[in-house]
């Protein structure tokens, strides 16, 4: 060997080659801990993956470990296929420990599994939100309310588990509420962290029911510390809040039987819910219009007098009246253009949705 040989050039080219190879194959446990390997290697992602791992590769590293000690007879094969079956094992206790330590309750396991983890929300996300309503699920019993109209300030931000919500105003039906939605996401929208204000309806139990509520000031911190968490509440409350206007627009159903759409900005003043008290007058205007004119009383001829024959006019005659203009401001002013119009509310007692504006304020 020369003086100037190097390391790398005695392990790659100087290196002692094999004489004969062995005819007979290793035994089937160092066979069997490569199929473990290559199983375990073939893990996905996430905690079940790192289970799926780490759980091959231990039992893959015992069978190198007793191949070396039973077969190979080598104590480094046994002694470092040992070793890394025992940091396999103690990885995987790690995991047992992480799982064990974000076990939450039935009701929050349940709701992660429904709400949060179709959006891939991690679970130390989600334990940071349940943390923030201290971890408490709440209880209504049936014809409880949770907020009286004009009583109740808005102070929390509540999501419903089981049961199910009345929402109404002056007495007046509105919506329900169902399991795993926000029972005051429209008020909680309504207002900045710096405004008060309170419940413009009444949300009541129609059954028993299990809430949770985070308290204001510390889910308005919350949202301003973690960012993620701001945009996944602005996503989960624009939702919810969608799905109460579609309530509300099934909801509106004109007398004649026909559905209005409030997603149409040309039928807004047609929805303008008419008084009891005017609807009278109201028919009773589109009956007379329906009835043909009488003719006059007869009148005197003694009394008559005929007028003198107009002069022609010399010049060109003037110009006749304007066309009627588009409703303005007065139309808008007296009040719901169903209530002015006679001829409108004949169609609509007749079954005849207009389907668009006779005569729409111009913008």
């Amino acid at each position: 060997m020369g003086p100037n040989t190097t390391i790398s050039d005695q392990l790659l080219w100087q290196a002692p080659l094999c004489e004969r190879w062995r005819q007979d194959l290793e035994g089937a446990l160092y066979h069997l801990a490569n199929c473990f390997l290559l199983l375990g290697f073939m893990a996905g992602s996430g905690v079940y993956g790192c289970f799926y791992l780490f759980s091959f590769l231990a039992t893959g590293f015992l069978c190198y470990a007793l191949w070396g000690w039973f077969f190979a007879c080598g104590l480094d094969i046994f002694v470092w296929s040992f070793l890394l079956a025992i940091v396999c094992l103690t990885q995987l206790a790690h995991l047992v420990y992480q799982l064990r330590k974000d076990i939450f309750l039935e009701e929050f396991d349940h709701l992660y599994k429904t709400l949060y983890m179709p959006l891939q929300v991690p679970r130390q996300t989600y334990k940071e939100i349940v943390h923030c309503c201290e971890g408490r699920v709440l209880a209504l019993a049936t014809e409880q309310t949770y907020a009286v109209e004009g009583e109740t300030p808005i102070n929390r931000l509540s999501l419903l588990l089981e049961g199910r919500i009345r929402v109404s105003q002056d007495g007046q039906f509105l919506h329900y509420v169902f399991p795993y939605q926000f029972m005051d996401s429209p008020e909680w929208e309504s207002l900045q962290p710096s405004e008060e204000g309170i419940f413009q309806v009444t949300l009541t139990a129609e059954t028993d029911c299990t809430y949770i509520s985070w308290p204001r000031k510390t889910l308005y911190n919350l949202l301003a510390k973690e960012r993620y968490i701001s945009r996944l509440f602005s996503a989960l409350l624009g939702y919810d809040i969608s799905e109460k206007l579609y309530a509300l627009n099934d909801k509106l159903f004109a007398k004649f039987g026909l559905r209005f759409d409030i997603r149409l900005p040309s039928l807004y003043h047609v929805l303008g819910p008419a008084s009891s008290s005017s609807e009278p007058e109201a028919e009773k205007e589109a009956e007379e219009s329906k009835e043909p004119a009488l003719p006059p009383h007869p009148v005197s001829t003694s009394t008559v007098q005929k007028a003198p024959p107009a002069p022609a006019p010399s010049g060109p005659a003037p110009p006749g009246p304007a066309r009627a203009s588009r409703l303005g401001s007065d139309g808008l002013a007296s009040g719901s253009p169903l209530r002015s119009q006679p001829h409108v509310k004949a169609k609509c007692s007749k079954g005849q949705a207009p389907l668009a504006p006779t005569h729409t304020p111009e913008l």
